[in-house]
């Protein structure tokens, strides 16, 4: 018989998503189905293994990257997408594979709470009905995410069962549109269960009422079902029965990617991570956004777009224009007089700053706050962690001599000292003894949020031509505190937006530097039917030298079902347009 193995972490009353769960096709030194799933302790070991699948690599634990894909982003090797950016990826490359493994794990787990849950004699029905009613939303999560890089799939609900038919999982794909409405019915039954509105401390983290009704508000709207899509969104935006959703925007957009945010009211649905000492339970952004002046030394390889540089406005809303702060700026000498400077010999000091250094200080503090907040812009510092103890950097661009952090100089890859390097996401120091694993940062990252919540819920406005509650939740983003950002139709011509066109090109603006590193703009792009416009061609670096040529044509618009895949189901063929 088929049995499961069961490997469970510290279960800490603070992050109780602290277990991991893996199938396993070998039954030496496991727990058997028999044994396993008698009581209510198993349902939640079982359960947490449905989220510990989340933060897999090529589930989500990637998902802070996926704007390396598009306009806003530029990123390199495998954990930047690099190979899906060049277009040398194929239905052979490991990311494609793996994605479609990792999410139909995920999927697997879910179905085994659903199979087994309802059989558990010591549990109470209401137990269990919440339970059932969690397990669906994350399977519909995975589904939905597999939905948006495959299109059409083979769906596997909990009649599969995985002691007999684990190797023998041989379903067609079914259609998009059958895919959607499998997605919809577990969505349909996880708003009609007994979720609760709000999670008890020791729960945190885990589904509630409002995260079902927000994801399946997303799911309509990227269907294009605009009213279904802004009714669910209304549900927890207006609260129309009372049950208490509180959700608010939090006042900081800084400290929101921080521990300090990580359990604010505008948290929907987020994966939970932790750090320190025998805590390693998190996402790698450390390792990946950061640089060799973060905590563990790291490479950069997800990076922020002088594209999305760009496009912060000026704190007063007018749009943003190189021309206006330093003339001539589109010339190669004029960005090398404001970007590059010359480090004295050895490295340790400069030796010359770059003639518009002022000029570019002066003008990041005329910018919208989220800019500096998201991105660490050259010639400004970052507290790092160098040698084991705490170092503020610099971030400057050299080419005589490498900037070196030992030096108190922010230093990048080789190939790409001249790019942008978030500040989003990225620890500070060693955050207070918070991170003890470069691969494990413990700063919860968002799915579901009221930030996101609120754009999309003005684009289903927008689309319905209620342009003016449209408008209303962009400004909600725009004036959260920290932010302050004029609102749109305040006053000044840069600021009008009455028309449906007018509109969306806000909430297009607005989910870019509102979401960067969130993982929205490449579906966004490719929803909105823009992705071949926007995305192939050059991608330049701070100081206008190419880093890449991004290659994007029609079949990039789904990832291909995986050629292993295909062998050993040949009814998955044929495979996605332009793949086969």
């Amino acid at each position: 018989m088929k049995k499961y193995r069961i490997l469970l972490g510290a279960f800490v009353a603070s992050m109780c998503l602290n277990s991991c769960y893996e199938l396993d096709r070998y039954p030496a030194d496991q727990i058997s189905d028999g044994i396993f799933w008698q009581t209510e302790t198993h349902a939640k070991q079982g359960m947490m293994g449905v989220y510990a699948a989340l933060r897999e690599d090529n589930a989500f634990g990637m998902r802070f990257a996926y704007d390396c894909m598009s306009d806003i982003g530029v990123g390199y090797d495998s954990q930047g997408f690099g190979p899906v950016i060049l277009g040398t990826y194929s239905d052979r490359h490991a990311l494609v594979e793996d994605k479609w493994k990792s999410l139909y794990d995920g999927v697997m787990r879910a179905n085994l709470v659903l199979q087994k849950v309802p059989g558990i004699e010591s549990m109470s029905e209401e137990l269990k009905s919440q339970y059932l009613a969690e397990a669906r939303f994350l399977r519909a999560l995975y589904y939905f995410e597999l939905y948006n890089f495959y299109g059409a799939l083979p769906l596997y609900d909990e009649s599969v069962n995985l002691s007999t038919d684990y190797n023998d999982l041989k379903k067609p794909r079914s259609s998009e549109e059958q895919v959607v409405q499998f997605i919809l019915a577990d969505l349909d039954a996880a708003v009609n269960s007994n979720l609760p509105v709000k999670r008890i401390q020791d729960d945190y983290g885990r589904v509630t009422l409002g995260a079902a009704y927000a994801l399946r508000g997303k799911v309509y709207l990227y269907t294009k079902e605009y009213a279904k899509a802004a009714k669910d969104f209304e549900e927890i935006i207006l609260d129309p029965s009372g049950r208490g959703y509180n959700y608010s925007l939090y006042a900081d957009y800084a400290k929101l990617f921080t521990p300090e945010g990580d359990q604010s009211d505008e948290m929907i649905f987020a994966i939970q991570n932790s750090g320190g000492v025998g805590k390693d339970y998190g996402m790698p952004m450390t390792f990946y956004m950061g640089s060799r002046a973060t905590y563990g030394s790291c490479w950069n390889v997800v990076l922020p777009s002088a594209t999305l540089v760009g496009m912060y406005e000026y704190k007063d809303g007018k749009p943003f224009d190189w021309e206006e702060v330093i003339p001539g700026f589109s010339s190669t000498d004029v960005k090398d007089k404001t970007f590059v400077s010359v480090l004295a010999e050895g490295g340790k000091t400069v030796a010359s700053y770059p003639e518009y250094k002022d000029k570019l200080l002066e003008m990041y503090p005329k910018r919208d706050p989220r800019m500096s907040e998201t991105i660490i812009m050259p010639y400004t510092t970052y507290p790092g962690w160098v040698n084991n103890q705490p170092k503020t950097c610099e971030f400057i661009i050299a080419r005589n001599i490498a900037p070196n952090e030992t030096n108190g100089f922010i230093r990048l890859s080789p190939a790409r000292t001249e790019s942008y390097i978030f500040r989003k996401f990225v620890p500070e120091g060693n955050m207070n003894g918070a991170i003890n694993n470069r691969e494990h940062t413990p700063i919860n990252f968002p799915i579901l949020r009221l930030a996101d919540v609120f754009l999309m819920y003005a684009e289903c406005k927008n689309e319905l031509n209620d342009q003016a509650t449209a408008v209303e939740y962009i400004n909600k983003v725009r004036q959260r505190p920290s932010t302050n950002m004029p609102a749109i139709n305040s006053g000044p011509a840069w600021l009008k937006a009455s028309s449906k066109e007018e509109v969306l090109t806000r909430i297009k603006h607005e989910r870019a530097v509102e979401l960067i590193a969130e993982g929205h703009r490449w579906f966004d792009l490719r929803r909105w039917g823009i992705a071949l416009e926007v995305l192939p061609g050059d991608v330049y670096g701070i100081t206008g030298r190419r880093l890449v040529t991004r290659v994007f044509t029609e079949k990039d618009l789904l990832w291909p079902v995986p050629g292993v895949e295909i062998e050993r189901n040949p009814d998955l063929k044929p495979n996605n347009p332009g793949w086969n």
